[in-house]
C-alpha cells in the first residue's frame, strides 16, 4: 500500500513581501499547481491514500477560488482518499460532502486500510494534555498517526510531545506544522517526519520542497522524501572581498550557478573598500534577467584607509573623522559605526 503525506500547503497565503507583483502571481498559481500535480503524481503511481497532515489553507475564511479549487482536486479523483487534519490555519468546515474525504476531529478517529490504520486527532486547548493518554492502538496492525504542531518536550497546544507517544505502537508520526522536511526515530519501533510545505513562499522557506511517499508492506513501513517544487528558494551567501564594483560582484555571484527557475537570496560577505557604494543594487540589476527573482543584501564590512578620509571635505569624510575621534568608543565599535554609516550614506539598507 502506497500513501503520500502532505502538510502545510496554504492555499491563498501571502507571499514574501520582496515578490514583485507578477513574481507574487506566478507563485499563488504555482502553489496551487503542485497540490494538483502531487495528487497527479499519486494517481499515476498507485497510491491511495493522501494524508494532509494539516494548513492546507492559510486561514479560516480561505476564497471562494482556493476552496473551489481544493474540493475540485478532491472531487475529480475519487479513488484517492483524503484524510484532512486540519491545522492551526485551516478553516473549520465539514468535508464538502465528498465521499473521499475523511475529516478528524477534537477526539481521536480512525480510518482503516486493511492492516493498516490511520489515526489522528486535532489538538485543542481543552485535548492538549489529555489526547496522549488517550490513544490506544492494536500492536498487531501498521499504525499510522497525524498530528499538527511543534515537536516538543511539553504538551499543549500546536505542541506535539513526542516522548508521550513511545511505546504506544506507533509505525510511522505524519506531521504537519514545520515547513522543512524533517525526520527521527520515535521508538524502537516507529519513525516520525514532517512533509514540510509544497513550495517555498518567501526567503524563510528555502531549500528543497516537496512531500513524503509512505510505503506499508509485510516487512513494516518506509517512506521517502520526494523534491517536487516547481521552483526553489535558495539562500547562499557570496564572498567579493576585494571586489571593485557590482560588475565584478555580479560575475563573482554567477559562480554559483544560476537556474532560470529559481528564486535567490544573494547575501554579499567579506571586506571590500569603503568607498565601494550602492554595488548591491547593480549586482541585482545584473543578475535580474537570469532567474526568476534575485534580492541582494549586503552584509559586507568595509575596509576603512583613515589617511584616505584625512582631507575628505565630503560628510562622509567629516563623519569618518568624528568617529574615530571619539575616545569612549572602543576600536571594534568605531569600525561597527562607521560601517553602518557609511552604508546609509551610500544609500544602502542598513539592517
Amino acid at each position: 500500500m502506497k500513501l503520500i503525506h502532505c502538510a502545510d500547503v496554504h492555499l491563498g497565503a501571502r507571499l514574501e513581501s520582496k515578490f514583485p507583483q507578477e513574481v507574487s502571481k506566478t507563485r499563488k498559481e504555482e502553489v496551487r499547481n503542485s497540490f494538483k500535480r502531487m495528487v497527479e503524481y499519486a494517481v499515476e503511481n498507485g497510491v491511495q491514500v493522501i494524508l494532509l497532515a494539516g494548513d492546507i489553507f492559510d486561514g479560516e475564511r480561505p476564497t471562494t477560488k482556493d476552496k473551489d479549487f481544493f474540493y475540485s482536486v478532491v472531487q475529480n479523483n475519487p479513488n484517492i482518499t483524503f484524510l484532512y487534519l486540519r491545522g492551526n490555519h485551516d478553516e473549520t468546515e465539514e468535508n464538502g460532502g465528498f465521499d473521499n474525504l475523511k475529516t478528524f476531529s477534537s477526539v481521536w478517529t480512525q480510518y482503516d486500510f486493511g492492516e493498516v490504520a490511520v489515526s489522528g486527532i486535532e489538538i485543542v486547548k481543552e485535548n492538549a494534555t489529555s489526547l496522549y493518554s488517550t490513544l490506544s492502538l492494536d500492536k498487531n496492525r501498521r499504525n499510522i498517526v497525524m498530528l499538527h504542531g511543534q515537536i516538543s518536550d511539553t504538551a499543549g497546544v500546536d505542541k506535539v510531545c513526542l516522548k508521550k507517544l513511545r511505546e504506544k505502537n506507533v509505525d510511522y508520526l505524519a506531521l504537519g506544522h514545520i515547513h522543512e522536511y524533517a525526520c527521527g526515530k520515535l521508538d524502537e519501533r516507529g519513525t516520525y517526519a514532517y512533509s514540510g510545505c509544497l513550495e517555498g513562499r518567501g526567503f524563510d522557506e528555502t531549500g528543497a520542497k516537496g512531500f513524503v511517499l509512505v510505503e506499508v508492506d509485510e516487512s513494516g513501513i518506509t517512506h521517502q522524501f520526494v523534491p517536487f517544487s516547481q521552483r526553489n528558494i535558495i539562500k547562499v551567501q557570496v564572498d567579493v572581498s576585494g571586489l571593485a564594483g557590482g560588475y565584478e560582484m555580479a560575475l563573482k555571484a554567477r559562480e554559483i550557478g544560476l537556474d532560470k527557475r529559481n528564486i535567490y537570496r544573494i547575501e554579499l560577505v567579506g571586506e571590500v573598500d569603503a568607498k565601494v557604494d550602492a554595488f548591491a543594487s547593480d549586482v541585482k540589476k545584473f543578475l535580474s534577467s537570469e532567474c526568476l527573482f534575485v534580492d541582494v543584501k549586503d552584509y559586507t564590512q568595509k575596509k576603512i584607509d583613515l589617511h584616505a578620509y584625512d582631507s575628505d571635505l565630503s560628510l562622509r569624510g567629516e563623519f569618518v573623522r568624528e568617529v574615530y575621534a571619539d575616545k569612549d568608543l572602543t576600536d571594534e565599535e568605531k569600525a561597527q559605526i562607521v560601517a553602518y554609516g557609511l552604508k546609509a550614506l551610500g544609500g544602502r539598507e542598513v539592517e
